[in-house]
């Protein structure tokens, strides 16, 4: 399909604020609040590389729903999928340890982006959505979750369907995303997940297994990214390593998110989305893979998800 069709991107909204310490005498901590969440630094991601990007979130009126808005259409991203919900946004205090990695308390209970309507979803899908890109907590938080499942079943005969669980064990148990995942596999033709998410869900195994699984299931393209190690593609069970891009880490938050992002970009301009990946080789997974790490890598070298744009390859 042409890369001038859209790639839709479905899921949350996230207020990411990064917890600090007060200098001595001054009791309490600062908070500095990004725009975040999974599935909305995709869309940002994609539309700074170039990529016409349709988000589908449901966006609060509140201050961070704002906040939101702002940084997307920015970015350059069309929000005309996006309803404007009364529930509050979600919020994830992150702690950073030594090695600038995040780990988040979520406050997200009855807020606005778990609470979609089937007739939301269906109007927010452009119609020639070359990919509908999806993921995260937006897939196994009810009530929205079921209802996401049947768009990614309705999208299927058009589009490419492509998944990053960004499994969240503190707030969802992994046993969740593993009974949906073969139900996931069946409809999805690209799925990518960190080596901490393999762990999460089938803790011991190897990648290569876990790949297998997924092809039998009707997965095309599993990519498994492990930070500075690189990433494993697997095509039809042809395993394609990539080492990683050399960089000086600030932070790895929203790393995985742009890297799905420079991958999903490069499958497009290569007119690849659209079906069932019937002309993706090994050599254009190699190069999709490698311009997903870099863009992953620029984004650890700064900090919070502030993803590149195109004109800085």
């Amino acid at each position: 399909m042409s890369a001038g069709t859209p790639v839709a991107v479905l899921g949350e909204c996230v207020a990411d604020a990064f917890a600090a310490p007060r200098e001595p005498g001054r009791p309490g901590l600062d908070l500095s609040v990004m725009p975040g969440g999974g599935p909305a630094n995709t869309a940002v991601a994609l539309a700074r590389l170039g990529t016409r990007t349709n988000f589908l979130g449901r966006l609060s009126g509140d201050v961070f729903g704002r906040l939101f808005r702002e940084r997307l259409s920015a970015s350059g991203v069309d929000l005309t999928g996006c309803p404007e919900a009364a529930e509050p946004s979600t919020l994830a205090v992150a702690d950073l340890d030594e090695l600038g990695r995040a780990h988040y308390t979520f406050h997200a209970e009855h807020t606005a982006d778990w609470q979609w309507t089937e007739a939301e979803l269906s109007a927010g899908l452009p119609a020639d959505a070359a990919c509908l890109h999806t993921g995260s907590l937006a897939l196994v938080r009810d009530p929205g979750a079921a209802r996401i499942e049947a768009l990614l079943a309705a999208a299927r005969p058009h589009a490419t369907i492509s998944l990053d669980p960004n499994v969240r064990p503190l707030l969802v148990d992994p046993e969740r995303y593993r009974e949906r995942m073969p139900h996931w596999c069946s409809l999805a033709d690209i799925v990518r997940l960190s080596e901490d998410d393999l762990e999460h869900l089938y803790p011991g195994r190897e990648a290569a297994e876990v790949c297998d699984d997924w092809h039998r299931l009707g997965v095309r393209l599993v990519v498994v990214t492990m930070g500075p190690g690189g990433a494993l593609a697997s095509l039809d069970g042809r395993r394609i390593p990539v080492a990683g891009e050399p960089v000086e880490v600030v932070d790895s938050v929203g790393a995985g998110d742009a890297f799905m992002a420079g991958l999903l970009h490069r499958l497009h301009q290569g007119g690849l989305l659209g079906g069932r990946l019937d002309d993706l080789d090994e050599e254009r997974t190699r190069a999709a893979v490698v311009f997903g790490n870099r863009v992953a890598a620029a984004t650890c070298a700064v900090r919070g998800a502030d993803s590149p744009w195109g004109e800085d390859f």
